[in-house]
């Protein structure tokens, strides 16, 4: 019985674009079947099939409002793959603008335009869908499947002027359009300085996206439905994300630690200063998703607009004083509470580089954390610094092993010693609690300071851990001659050479007819020193075992080879070469499958790039994968995902310290 309503459940809310109110749908339901309240809420609550966005006003008697919405999900989506290319295709071979309500091509489209071929007929009777209609399933289609929808730029939605923060502008790719409209929750309504409208440009990639009128006039509603389901997955799996709306900002009340939930990952990049930037070389320039500035810090202020963040003044004298332990406020006109990260009423934030844990030594102007707790006396007190008033008395654990530790996971709890006393450590709560006494000392995370002047002497003098580039342990056959600092050198490979025979051996498996007329070797000394120390982070992490490296092959264009080269692969700059199975930098082990990437050159010829890829244990990717999942029961990530688990020929990487661009093939 309770299939038969679910399935009737899903009828209604798809032929309803895609959600109903709980009055609405109860109603409608209660004309058809007779249910128990039980079973009606047993079904609702069925996460895999419906996203609730709860209502204001008194509860019914399903403990649920009568104005919270039920919003239709499915876990159908559309291959993105070109006709014939995919085995055991888990998704839909439909195409994308026939799903969206207008394919120009009509008839003589490649792609099928229809549900009732065996293959889409069987995954859609596997999910419960067979009763549904195109009129039904492709808007439920719409708001569940992230490569349907374009994205909505976040950077229009932060910044002031027309384009917000774009810097794109008109040529920007995602729509320029108001977040908190399409969420239903604008405060300003027609004062907005966002739009709220569709002007030539967002009607410009609809249109090319093929979306139909009809469905177009209602795209506000397929977008909040989307943000509800959204809303829905960040609560249950912090693995896994789909585009995601603006985060709210939240008081850190006393120092809490919170959680690099996956929803926070991209924005964690959007909100990271870029180490490249600060060296004054990104190559990435205005595509890099991280922040420029000239510091390693920066302080935000959120505007009233509760949109926009501007700088603060004087960030060096509030940096200062948030790197003293005791110190709860800064001074000056506009002092920050650092407890509630407020300024005034209005919400504070602090961006800046990563933390120097998560990079090899001889990275400069990273973030340096600082671990402190709370003394008898009121006093702040390092880990692992003896006490001035209490000799001998010594934390078992320093800043570097707590700081790893949070990097690894910010809600665990680690046990340490200090004299006769055994402690625990709580991230998520940020104090220590002593195990026979039961007594708690509050804990603070601060950074080490930096000034504009510390940093420019860094810049001059370079990191006191790390060599010069003639003396870093290098291959022995790279060309000593061309190891710059920072940078690359690209060095030709010459046909009698062993590398040669070995590139060409791989790229000719499966490219025998394509011409060779170049193999270069990238010689950039700073990206294989991380990589080194990448695979030895990766051998630890193995019980000491070899960590599985291959060459594989990754297809692009010329304009990006440079940035490539010179800062590694970032998928979010180089483009996405598909997402069955994660939102991650794509490796082939077969040329012919980059050779889809690559993009010819005025003259005819393509690039394609030769890679050494720390792979690493892997596993089955998802499309919704922002980082691998974990290995089973056991503590800690997969290294990378794969097409197939017994013979991988696609590899997804989400770390770039995995991978080291070794070589260019210029072909045709």
């Amino acid at each position: 019985m309770s299939s038969v309503v679910s399935r009737y459940v899903t009828q209604i809310l798809c032929g309803n674009q895609g959600c109903l109110d709980f009055k609405q749908l109860d109603r409608i339901v209660g004309q058809k079947f007779t249910v128990a309240d039980d079973v009606l809420l047993g079904i609702l609550c069925d996460r895999g099939k419906y996203a609730i966005s709860k209502g204001e006003g008194k509860a019914s008697r399903l403990a649920m409002s009568q104005n919270s919405v039920i919003v239709a999900k499915t876990s159908l989506r559309v291959c993105q793959s070109p006709p014939g290319d995919c085995l055991h295709c888990e998704n839909l071979h439909l195409c994308r603008y026939f799903v969206c309500g207008n394919c120009r091509f009509g008839n003589k489209c490649k792609n099928a335009h229809s549900l009732d071929s065996p293959h889409n007929t069987a995954l859609i009777r596997s999910v419960d869908h067979h009763e549904l209609g195109e009129a039904e399933l492709f808007p439920l289609l719409l708001q569940n499947d992230p490569y349907l929808m374009p994205e909505i730029c976040s950077h229009y939605n932060k910044g002031v002027g027309e384009h917000g923060s774009c810097k794109f502008k008109t040529s920007c790719t995602s729509l320029h359009l108001c977040l908190h409209f399409l969420q239903g929750d604008c405060k300003f309504g027609a004062g907005c300085k966002r739009a709220h409208t569709f002007d030539a440009t967002t009607m410009k990639i609809l249109n090319g996206r093929g979306f139909s009128q009809e469905n177009i006039s209602i795209l506000d509603k397929i977008y909040n439905n989307k943000f509800i389901i959204i809303g829905q997955s960040h609560e249950e799996k912090p693995s896994v994300v789909g585009p995601s709306p603006a985060p709210a900002i939240e008081p850190v009340g006393k120092e809490r630690s919170r959680k690099p939930s996956s929803r926070s990952i991209s924005e964690t990049d959007r909100n990271e200063i870029c180490l490249f930037f600060i060296r004054r070389h990104c190559s990435f320039k205005e595509k890099c998703v991280r922040i420029h500035y000239h510091l390693p810090y920066k302080w935000q202020i959120l505007e009233r607009d509760g949109v926009t963040w501007r700088d603060l003044p004087n960030v060096e004298e509030i940096e200062k004083a948030y790197c003293i332990p005791g110190k709860d406020t800064s001074g000056g006109v506009q002092p920050v509470d650092f407890l509630t990260m407020t300024c005034g009423r209005s919400p504070v934030r602090r961006l800046s580089t990563v933390s120097s844990v998560t990079k090899p030594p001889h990275f400069i102007l990273t973030t340096e954390w600082l671990w402190y707790w709370s003394g008898e006396l009121g006093q702040w007190i390092e880990y692992g610094q003896e006490m001035y008033d209490d000799k001998g008395k010594v934390a078992s654990v320093t800043s570097k092993t707590l700081e790893n530790v949070y990097q690894a996971d910010s809600d665990s709890e680690i046990p340490f010693g200090s004299g006769h006393n055994q402690y625990i450590l709580y991230f998520k709560e940020m104090y220590q609690q002593n195990v026979r006494f039961k007594t708690k000392r509050e804990v603070r995370r601060r950074p080490c300071f930096l000034s504009g002047q510390d940093v420019e002497a860094k810049l001059k003098s370079g990191s006191p851990e790390s060599t010069s580039s003639s003396t870093v342990s290098v291959p022995p056959h790279w060309d000593k001659e061309a190891l710059p600092d920072f940078t690359y050198k690209l060095v030709p490979v010459l046909g009698l050479m062993t590398e040669y025979q070995m590139v060409q051996s791989l790229f000719k498996r499966t490219m025998s007819t394509s011409t060779i007329h170049k193999i270069n070797r990238i010689q950039n000394p700073s990206l294989w020193r991380v990589f080194q120390w990448q695979k030895e982070q990766m051998k630890v992490k193995n019980g000491g075992k070899l960590v599985d490296e291959r060459h594989l092959f990754h297809g692009t264009e010329l304009p990006i080879l440079d940035a490539i080269c010179e800062q590694n692969f970032d998928w979010r700059v180089c483009g996405i070469h598909g997402s069955h199975y994660g939102k991650g930098s794509y490796f082939a082990r077969d040329a012919s499958y980059s050779n889809r990437y690559s993009k010819s050159s005025a003259s005819g010829k393509k690039i394609m790039f030769v890679a050494l890829v720390l792979v690493g244990e892997f596993t089955k990717g998802n499309r919704d994968y922002l980082r691998p999942p974990q290995k089973g029961t056991s503590k800690g990530l997969y290294d990378s995902c794969v097409d197939s688990e017994s013979n991988p020929a696609i590899f997804v990487v989400f770390e770039k310290q995995q991978i080291y661009p070794e070589f260019i093939i210029e072909y045709s």
